[in-house]
């Protein structure tokens, strides 16, 4: 289920909290942090660099200035960017399936309730243009080369953070469909497979959403994207 990396003007939905940049410093040691507060500034800096240079422009070193920590700190943590930028990759399938679950239990979730929820996290946490990929799912050498997600579409550096929030929210699909199916009675559904072949269903259609010349056309793409989820899991129509 796409995943576009998250646009940092919409920071409150995020988890990731902005920092005051400082042009001018008199001491450029790194601060001491507690190790929870360190992951977060090291996340919430990695974040905004990576939307904004690039991951291949940004280095350890510029994380760690960005964050006010000492960059060894970063490689204590994470271990290393490419692990950094899978980290970023969880969280942000972590924060969409927040937003698809709500407060419904996962068994009275259906396509008709949790695909225009995915529609309007992307449409709010717009992901890294500049990373290229659909981050709300589509991984960056599979994405269509059209949209917003043409920018970088065979930029492989994204590819980290693409995987992880796809084995994030294919494993919480997984989960919610055998619930599901269960509580309706369903027999004769690979789950799994079906699972896998949802999220990039409903990957396809963010970008047709996200790149639709008027509401109408959202609005039909919407309408058919959970039409065919329904149909091909045996769903009845609400």
């Amino acid at each position: 289920m796409a995943t576009r990396a998250i646009d940092t003007r919409n920071a409150s939905t995020t988890g990731f909290k902005s920092e005051p940049r400082h042009e001018a410093r008199t001491d450029t040691r790194a601060r001491r942090y507690d190790p929870a507060e360190t992951k977060q500034r090291v996340l919430a800096a990695a974040h905004m660099l990576f939307s904004t240079k690039g991951f291949a422009g940004t280095g350890t070193a510029d994380i760690a200035r960005e964050a006010d920590v000492s960059e060894g700190s970063i490689f204590y943590h994470f271990g290393s960017k490419k692990a950094l930028l899978e980290e970023l990759g969880i969280r942000h399938g972590k924060m969409m399936i927040a937003f698809m679950e709500g407060d419904d239990a996962l068994e009275d979730l259906e396509p008709g309730i949790i695909i225009p929820r995915v529609f309007e996290f992307c449409r709010t946490n717009m992901l890294w243009e500049g990373m290229g990929g659909d981050a709300c799912g589509e991984s960056a050498s599979a994405a269509p080369k059209k949209g917003p997600k043409s920018q970088m579409a065979t930029n492989a550096d994204a590819e980290p953070f693409y995987h992880a929030a796809k084995e994030t929210t294919v494993n919480w699909i997984t989960r919610q469909m055998h619930a599901a199916i269960a509580k309706r009675g369903i027999t004769g559904i690979d789950v799994e497979l079906a699972a896998s072949f949802t999220h990039h269903i409903v990957g396809d259609a963010i970008d047709r959403i996200l790149t639709a010349r008027n509401p109408e056309e959202a609005a039909r793409v919407e309408a058919e994207t959970v039409r065919f989820v329904r149909a091909a899991c045996s769903f009845p129509t609400a």
